[in-house]
């Protein structure tokens, strides 16, 4: 396990040369997207050092709640711990034209990469304006959600950055937390007041408008409120088919909830949600979905929680992958799309399963 990691500063500038690397495949557009720049080392705290793998298989890190587990957990996979030394890692995003993994480091205000061909971590972009959530949209580009200035952004194949949304009514979004993307090319973000509580991810501010999911529509580029009686709506992602919308409300008491819409008009709108799930003890953070449409849950909080709890489309606990740290998001890469990458905390994790993303992808 490595104590040292290497830093680049990333560019938004046309960065062509320095993309090479990516091969030929990856077309002139998106080079600028997958590129990096010089490296300097650093040395991990000591508190980074402590995580041990499993020697030995299963891992029993494991954990089976429900005999339907066995058929998406892979006896010989065990849990690898790719990167340390964040502060509040978020916002995991695949990268499989470039091989590479990009996160959120939020309180550090710098956004990470994982390169799967090398294990090299680096500085992907620093300053981030305290990003969170990532995706990509159909086009394969960036799409962020950032707390200090309280937008989402798009990068685009040059590197410069386009703001899709800052505002709603006349009045500055909250603090744009998690993102996903629809076929129709629409861009579904919570609006949560996170980011503005304080000064350690973001900078302190009043809200001045509620906990809301909008929608950014593709042709138009127009934000739409969908859902605005949440309250702290977090993580989202759609099922395989996108016929429903799963939302967590990190702040319902006396647990927190995850609520799923039916979602009409060809993507456009959706019906008057429901309780998918109740965590009961449990805290949910972020969410990705399975090409079966199970969810994948990151999970805790505190000792014997922490982690990753995968749940049937029917809400039923399926499996528990235990970490050591509290698992805020997640998402599905690799090669074939079936390794989980798992933010938490001060580290990435990932482990093989048997099972892709839903409408698994580059």
């Amino acid at each position: 396990m490595r104590d040292t990691f290497t830093q680049r500063t990333a560019t938004e500038g046309p960065s062509g040369q320095m993309c090479q690397a990516h091969g030929d495949s990856v077309n002139q557009g998106r080079r600028a997207l997958l590129a990096g720049a010089g490296a300097a080392a650093i040395t991990l705290p000591a508190m980074a050092r402590g995580w041990e793998p499993a020697q030995a298989y299963p891992d029993p890190a494991i954990q089976v709640l429900d005999p339907a587990f066995e058929k998406y957990r892979l006896f010989n996979a065990s849990i690898e711990r790719i990167a340390t030394g964040m502060v509040w890692s978020e916002g995991p995003v695949w990268f499989g034209d470039g091989r590479y993994l990009l996160w959120s480091d939020i309180p550090n205000d710098r956004m990470m990469k994982w390169e799967e061909e090398t294990g090299a971590v680096s500085v992907f972009r620093k300053p981030s304006n305290f990003s969170n959530g990532n995706t990509r949209d159909r086009q394969g580009r960036l799409i962020t959600c950032e707390h200090l200035t309280r937008r989402v952004t798009r990068t685009e194949y040059d590197g410069s950055i386009t703001v899709l949304m800052d505002s709603y009514d006349g009045k500055p979004l909250n603090s744009p937390n998690d993102v996903v993307c629809h076929s129709d090319g629409s861009i579904w973000f919570t609006d949560p007041p996170f980011g503005i509580g304080g000064n350690y991810e973001g900078r302190k501010a009043t809200p001045e408008l509620p906990h809301t999911v909008y929608r950014i529509d593709a042709e138009t580029g127009k934000g739409e409120a969908m859902i605005t009686d949440l309250k702290g709506a977090n993580g989202l992602c759609f099922s395989p088919d996108e016929s429903l919308l799963y939302v967590v409300e990190g702040r319902a008491t006396p647990n927190r909830l995850i609520h799923v819409y039916d979602v009409t008009e060809g993507g456009k709108k959706l019906s008057a949600g429901k309780v998918f799930l109740d965590a009961q003890g449990g805290t949910i953070d972020g969410m990705a979905c399975d090409a079966d449409g199970n969810l994948w849950l990151g999970w805790g909080m505190g000792e014997g929680k922490d982690g990753v709890m995968m749940v049937s489309r029917e809400g039923k606990r399926l499996g528990h992958i235990h970490l050591p740290e509290r698992c805020a998001n997640l998402c599905f890469g690799g090669a074939q799309r079936n390794r989980l990458f798992m933010t938490s905390s001060h580290s990435v994790y990932a482990l093989y399963v048997n099972t892709q993303e839903a409408g698994a992808g580059s």
